[in-house]
């Protein structure tokens, strides 16, 4: 057996039988990475060097807005941020076939993009909207259903931290540019599920609601629009060139805590050291998953695992739409059993290489792999937000899962969609600051 082929028996079967026995991921991650390394380096210097290269990794200053991203987002969570936005589509979507359904959508497509959390989303608007549709004589399933697939839009939609991380694994991708190419594709998705949900609701007769008056519907629109001005003013500051990301994510707390200490009341200065606390801990996982994935990374490239991987897959077709589709298939797969943070770390440093040699722009490649990962998280049998949704629900996996296929079966066509139309994702980057990806 070649040094290339035996790394790659290491590295993954480390990592997959370290998963299956429940270690945590990062933990898995770093112990495959130095049984990798201890291949080619005596034991002194491949601990050196792994943890070197984990450290680096951490040594960048984009990635500074990723704990003032997550803060900010802890706030909005507990600061009153829901209901107000869930007013608001209440009076966007209130004359649709079954009119609570998309509202859900569209409160989770603009609280996730706030919040920068599909969890979050999926916690605090199902656990309003389920509620209400249930006193609507909803049927439970069909409301856990549109909540679950609707809330991984707003990891789309920005600002979002996955693609902070994909922007730093893979080169320095312009954080600005990655954030404007989020909006179609995350509105298209969430339109997707609008559509299955509006053809469910037709067909069981759900209500449409009453006409809300003008007067009402000024009020919703006036209490929303503190919240959505965040994000003009940090996605607006950053693709404008005004401040970076990272002091954009700063500002971003700075905006939070006035709307939820001052503006609404609805967080007390006595909340805040749990807030901050939280907000730590989720930070340390994820900066402990950059790390301990950078290293993986390396090794990686140090055993020419990527080259052989790309070779392998290049192998199987030159057609570009063959190679595209099996990249998707494979991300697709991978995202049902891994989480999109790892998930985007170990793969982009393997696929967009691929994907550059096809001509595909790096910009677009990161939307269409946040895309596709998104799924995972929806899908069993790790999916986070699909138990989180099922919770708040109060609904069995298996009252769900018949309502989701179709739903599945809208976002892997919005997702072709978008792998295969280019300008969805490059519109808007190369109209409001001329990218020439």
């Amino acid at each position: 057996m070649s040094m290339e082929l035996l790394s790659i028996v290491v590295l993954f079967g480390v990592f997959f039988l370290l998963m299956f026995l429940s270690v945590p991921v990062s933990i898995s991650i770093g112990l495959a990475t130095i049984a990798t390394v201890l291949l080619s380096l005596p034991f002194d210097n491949a601990m050196f060097v792994s943890a070197q290269k984990m450290i680096t990794a951490l040594d960048s200053f984009a990635l500074l807005a990723l704990p003032f991203f997550i803060l900010a987002g802890n706030i909005m969570n507990r600061g009153g941020i829901a209901m107000r936005l869930i007013n608001l589509a209440l009076v966007l979507a209130g004359r649709l076939p079954g009119a609570l359904a998309h509202c859900n959508v569209i409160a989770n497509m603009l609280f996730g993009s706030i919040s920068g959390s599909a969890v979050a989303a999926a916690a605090a608007v199902g656990g309003t909207m389920g509620e209400m549709e249930r006193k609507a004589g909803y049927d439970p399933g069909y409301a856990a259903a549109v909540n679950i697939a609707s809330c991984p839009t707003g990891l789309l939609i920005p600002p979002s931290n996955t693609f902070i991380v994909y922007s730093t694994i893979s080169g320095g991708t312009s954080v600005a540019a990655l954030f404007l190419a989020g909006y179609l594709p995350g509105i298209l998705m969430g339109l997707g599920i609008m559509v299955v949900a509006g053809v469910i609701a037709w067909r069981k007769k759900l209500p449409v609601n009453e006409r809300v008056p003008l007067n009402a519907a000024v009020g919703a629109f006036l209490q929303a629009i503190l919240p959505l001005s965040l994000i003009i003013i940090v996605i607006g500051g950053i693709v404008k060139g005004t401040f970076t990301a990272t002091e954009g994510s700063a500002i971003a707390v700075v905006y939070a805590l006035f709307l939820a200490v001052v503006v609404y009341r609805e967080i007390k200065i006595k909340d805040l050291p749990k807030i901050f606390l939280d907000s730590m801990v989720t930070n340390a996982i994820v900066m402990l998953l950059i790390g301990c994935s950078s290293g993986m990374s390396w090794a990686m490239a140090n055993a020419d695992i990527p080259i052989i991987i790309e070779e392998a897959i290049l192998a199987l077709s030159e057609n570009k739409v063959i190679i595209l589709l099996t990249i998707n298939l494979i991300l697709l797969i991978v995202g049902f059993f891994m989480d999109m943070t790892p998930a985007i770390l170990i793969f982009t440093p393997i696929f967009l290489p691929i994907a550059e040699s096809l001509g595909v722009d790096p910009v677009h490649f990161g939307v269409m792999m946040t895309f596709n990962l998104c799924m995972g998280i929806v899908t069993p049998p790790v999916g986070s937000c699909l138990f989180v949704g099922c919770s708040v629900g109060k609904v069995r996996l298996a009252q769900v899962i018949p309502y989701m296929l179709p739903m599945y079966i809208a976002m892997i066509i919005t997702l072709l969609l978008v792998t295969f139309i280019p300008k969805i994702s490059l519109f808007l980057p190369q109209l409001l600051m001329g990218y020439g990806g």
